[in-house]
């Protein structure tokens, strides 16, 4: 199979062609730096992300973004934005605040990015 990426790896965001096999990656053009080849393989065998949202924060109408602190699962994240949205924090909370410490016993806490 062939698919077209963009290569989020680094600032450049280069224009990827990859041919694979199921999960294994055959070949890859496109890129600039060996690191997107490595991204290529792993969009191909094991897409992951960092998430990135809000949850409630009691007594008050702004949400808090959060994040995580390492990339998960693309296919999991459905899953943990269901855990994320049922959490309500207390300020005041602090940037760099765990609200979720491992969430779903993946090792990745889920981080305050900012005061409130």
């Amino acid at each position: 199979m062939r698919k077209e990426l963009i290569c989020i790896g680094c600032p450049m965001g280069c224009p990827l062609v990859v041919d694979f096999e199921g999960k294994n990656l055959i070949h890859v053009s496109g890129n600039t730096c060996p690191g997107g080849e490595k991204y290529a393989k792993e969009e191909i065998s094991n897409p992951k992300r960092i998430l990135t949202t809000t949850v409630k924060v009691e007594n008050r109408e702004e949400m808090l973004s959060v994040k995580s602190s390492a990339t998960l699962p693309k296919e999991k994240l459905l899953n943990y934005m269901k855990i994320i949205n049922g959490i309500t924090c207390k300020a005041p909370i602090k940037i760099g605040t765990i609200i979720i410490k491992n969430i779903d016993n993946t090792g990745v806490n889920i981080l305050a990015t900012k005061n409130c």
